[in-house]
């Protein structure tokens, strides 16, 4: 009898001793911070500049409250599931201190309610709809949002272009390309004081690679703008198209096209297109862009994208808010970024507003020469 009342409260302490290990760390001298990114599939460059940038930061900025910082690296694959899956698995398994990621709105959003309920702060790089962090309170982003893209777009394609009639033409199964043409068309409407201004809308699916009928459709309507935002691949080969079939407007974007496989696909035919971003190497903002662009190119040999400054900053910005929480506790790390003003980024100071998003300046930038060139600095 005494023996197996000696068995049952060893098994009771073993039992007690394994639930107590689960939420702990395995190396309390490591912080990991989860990154879940394209790593392949049709956002895999957007999301590999974003690694990028991350990478770097984590290498000139390796610890903070004086433990070594760990990156653990997902692939969520392009896809809305395996998005989820891959949060689940850094938030769950690998019981990461914090998150960054993603590019895409689509793939953030997928992982909004596992970083929610997990109680994992989590900061997006460059995912813009304001769908993102709506309700979310560990969601934040270092980027701003489409409201003022398609703000900035729509004042570009008035007041520069001289442009009264525009065309649509969005990447309807992204929630980033139709949330930025409605904000366009929203306040182009409010431009121009015609109701009418949008002359065609046209539609297609990630994947698709022949624009032919929706783009002879808008020729016939004569724009004066197209303003086409959607993933690299597509948007360059519908540019390619648009030109073969003798569309000569001025064809306008987002920051998506910012990678160079945009620059690769489209060739001579993107040339002088122009769309908007979130950094210019051109115009170095603070002492920290001088640090990111001076590092990035001495690391990677060549120019950085946008994005790659956004990922450095979402890894810097974290580990500010680690610093002033003075813990890994993530519910105090949430709560000091929530108090992030006037955050010193390489893509320019950090403000977050009541909903976690960032309030900073848009750049606008052209292709010109085969190159990304800067144009102008828009605030908000």
């Amino acid at each position: 009898m005494k023996r197996n009342l000696m068995l049952f409260f060893m098994a009771v302490l073993v039992v007690a001793v394994a639930i107590t290990g689960c939420g702990e760390k395995k190396d309390s001298n490591v912080i990991k911070i989860g990154v879940f990114e394209p790593i392949t599939g049709a956002n895999a460059a957007g999301g590999q500049l974003e690694v990028e940038g991350i990478k770097l930061a984590n290498k000139l900025y390796p610890e903070v409250l004086g433990k070594k910082v760990e990156l653990v690296i997902a692939d969520n694959k392009s896809d809305k599931v395996e998005a989820a899956t891959a949060a689940a698995r850094l938030v769950e398994k690998e019981k990461v201190t914090a998150i960054i990621g993603s590019w895409g709105s689509s793939l953030s959003m997928a992982a909004g309610d596992i970083v929610k309920k997990g109680k994992v702060p989590t900061v997006g790089a460059s995912c813009t709809n304001p769908l993102v962090t709506k309700g979310n309170e560990y969601y934040f982003r270092v980027c701003f949002i489409d409201p003022f893209q398609g703000t900035v777009m729509a004042n570009y394609a008035f007041n520069k272009l001289n442009a009264k009639k525009a065309a649509i033409v969005q990447e309807v199964s992204n929630d980033y390309a139709v949330g930025l043409a409605n904000y366009f068309t929203e306040n182009f409407k409010k431009l121009t004081g015609d109701p009418n201004c949008v002359v065609a809308v046209a539609n297609y699916n990630t994947g698709d690679q022949d624009f032919s009928a929706q783009l002879t459709n808008i020729k016939s309507k004569n724009p004066d703008v197209i303003f086409a935002p959607g993933n690299f691949t597509e948007s360059a080969l519908l540019i390619s198209q648009a030109r073969k079939l003798g569309i000569t407007c001025p064809i306008i974007g987002g920051d998506t096209w910012e990678t160079q496989e945009f620059l690769d696909i489209g060739k001579k035919a993107v040339e002088g297109v122009v769309f908007s971003t979130f950094f210019a190497s051109e115009t170095p903002i603070t002492n920290e862009s001088k640090t990111f662009l001076e590092e990035y190119r001495k690391e990677y040999k060549k120019e950085p994208a946008a994005v790659a400054a956004l990922g450095y900053d979402a890894y810097i910005l974290i580990l500010d808010a680690i610093k002033r929480a003075g813990t890994t506790d993530t519910v105090k790390i949430r709560e000091e970024l929530a108090k992030t003003t006037n955050f010193e980024g390489a893509a320019g100071f950090i403000s977050l507003d009541e909903n976690g998003d960032a309030v900073k300046d848009a750049v606008i930038k052209h292709v010109k020469d085969g190159k990304f060139t800067y144009l102008d600095t828009i605030k908000p």
